[in-house]
């Protein structure tokens, strides 16, 4: 019965048409990073009704969940991707052998963020930007969250697993799950039991242990083609060493991000809480409008794996310029709209608070302007990464929070002042899409290359 399972699924992943698998992968993984998109944006709405510092808390905050991220998705995604093209060329027990590893890894990491972040979290806290006013709520914030991120970075890697093998229903069910709860929980812990910004910490680690046992579940019943379990877990230092090479461009691109948040946030602290505030608000829904392009892209990966793994590499070429191309569309209609309802957005967070609504408004239509250039960037590099082509993966995911924005961030604010942290996102997406055509050009002569080859090779042989 098994065995017909994971028949039935490679048929699928490489016999339906490419379009349509794109889409009816996305859709889950979409869905995924809304919701967790929506769960976050609640956190900062109902944490900013306490006030402006509070609201600061969050963005502060942002910065750990975003390591606790990086951690899992690292993880998920360099384990997942190896173990999706084991599956596409049918070597199952190391695909097994990679998920299993990964898992374990991923666990030991997070309890040492846990154990660390706990024992200095006054200092950590600092270090992420955190004012004086600002700090008693980020200490309240994230110590509920460090204790929370073993389940937390687990659900990632586990999450990540079901996309790379093309289930991401199985992860969009646990996501979603604890995503609904986390926002029915929040205004409960926070006002109704009088808990302030603790209130939404308990609520989100309480989400995200509901999803971590709806996942560990489904693995447990066998919903995944991939098995984790303690008997599978190499000591060979070279399972580590390809998962996190391979996992790589996504450490750059979250570890970055982590870093470029905290960079943020202590320019905008020059400037008040009230711009902390306002930086924090502005890419939450940033965030969430980047959601729709992350979802689709995600639900592209694993076509792109399983097929490069089966030498299907036609399949990979056109899967990579329709999902360039929908992303594109998708990003520019959504940029749109917000940029259009940009002053209403951020005063449904903060409307009595004149300032962090004017700076707000103008870094959300900065970057609205950029985000229209984000899907060839977000799609190249995730197309280089779910082909093993993890160092110029890795190098095109440190360009944009990297190479750019964190110098940018650092260094316009001395020239003009407050709006050289409005605009630093927005300047470095537009640097990083000029690097990503070339990459993007590249890369598709080089699957036609070798889909030229193939069928080279194949017509020797019956000669």
């Amino acid at each position: 019965m098994q065995e017909n399972a994971r028949a039935e699924h490679y048929r699928k992943m490489t016999e339906t048409p490419v379009r349509r698998l794109v889409v009816k992968l996305a859709i889950p993984t979409i869905i995924s990073m809304l919701v967790s998109s929506i769960y976050n944006m609640a956190d900062t709405f109902f944490v900013a009704q306490i006030g402006t510092s509070a609201a600061g808390a969050v963005g502060i905050v942002f910065s750990v969940m975003a390591i606790i991220q990086a951690i899992g998705f690292t993880i998920g995604m360099g384990a997942g991707n190896i173990a999706s093209r084991r599956l596409g060329s049918k070597e199952e027990d190391e695909a097994n052998r990679y998920a299993s590893t990964g898992f374990f890894f991923g666990f030991a990491l997070s309890l040492l963020l846990l154990v660390f972040g706990s024992i200095f979290i006054d200092d950590f806290m600092r270090l992420l930007g955190a004012t004086e006013t600002i700090l008693p709520y980020a200490r309240d914030y994230a110590v509920y969250i460090l204790l929370a991120s073993p389940v937390m970075c687990l659900s990632f890697i586990m999450n990540n697993y079901f996309r790379a093998e093309g289930k991401a229903f199985y992860g969009m069910v646990g996501i979603t799950i604890g995503g609904i709860l986390n926002i029915a929980l929040d205004p409960l812990f926070i006002f109704g039991f009088g808990l302030g910004t603790a209130g939404a910490a308990i609520a989100t680690a309480l989400s995200q242990f509901i999803s971590f046992i709806i996942l560990l579940s489904f693995f447990l019943k066998g919903k995944s083609n991939l098995k984790i379990s303690i008997k599978y877990v190499s000591f060979r230092p070279v399972y580590y060493r390809n998962i996190v090479f391979t996992g790589l461009p996504t450490l750059a691109r979250q570890g970055l991000a982590s870093l470029a948040s905290i960079a943020l946030n202590v320019m905008a602290a020059k400037y008040g809480d009230a711009a902390v505030a306002a930086m924090s608000i502005a890419n939450r829904i940033t965030f969430f409008l980047f959601s729709f392009m992350l979802g689709l892209g995600q639900g592209f990966q694993p076509v792109a794996a399983f097929n490069y793994g089966a030498k299907r590499y036609d399949r990979v070429h056109d899967a990579t310029k329709f999902t360039s191309a929908i992303s594109t569309f998708m990003m520019i209609v959504v940029a749109i709209v917000c940029f259009a309802f940009a002053r209403p957005l951020i005063m449904m967070f903060r409307r009595d608070d004149l300032e962090v609504i004017s700076i707000g408004v103008v870094t959300l239509r900065a970057q609205c302007l950029a985000l229209t250039l984000t899907g060839i960037t977000t799609v190249t590099n995730m197309a280089l990464q779910s082909t093993g082509q993890a160092g110029r993966a890795t190098l095109l995911a440190m360009c944009r929070q990297g190479f750019f924005f964190i110098p940018i961030v650092l260094a316009l604010p001395h020239f003009i002042g407050l709006w050289g942290v409005e605009i630093a996102q927005s300047v470095a997406d537009v640097l990083t899409f000029l690097v990503s055509l070339y990459f993007y050009i590249t890369y598709l002569k080089e699957l036609k290359g070798k889909k030229n080859a193939q069928i080279a090779e194949e017509l020797t042989a019956k000669a």
